[in-house]
């Protein structure tokens, strides 16, 4: 699958993310770039992603995100085996919340 992922339009999406500069930048992006749902879909990946690295089980991140059992299953394995973005990403957030506090 990555060979797959790995290609140039790819690279230049990440570069242009890369660019953006603040929240508002990004809403403006991906609201042109994805529907609503690809965008919720996703920012509820990444809460799935931090409640469970903070020890939350399924149920329990079902029931606060409407995500299904299979899904979070799915970012869990991806926690677990994945390419550690999640947790990159997270860590970063974390810090940053501190920072701003």
């Amino acid at each position: 699958m990555m060979d797959k992922l790995h290609t140039p339009e790819v690279d230049n999406l990440f570069r242009a993310i890369l660019c953006l500069e603040s929240v508002e930048e990004c809403y403006k992006f991906f609201e042109d770039a994805c529907t609503v749902k690809e965008i919720l879909d996703i920012s509820q990946r990444l809460k799935a992603a931090k409640m469970l690295m903070d020890g939350e089980n399924y149920v329990v991140v079902s029931k606060t995100t409407g995500m299904s059992t299979a899904t979070i299953s799915r970012v869990n394995k991806c926690l677990e085996y994945g390419g550690g973005g999640y947790k990159a990403v997270l860590e970063k957030l974390d810090k940053l919340e501190k920072e701003e506090k």
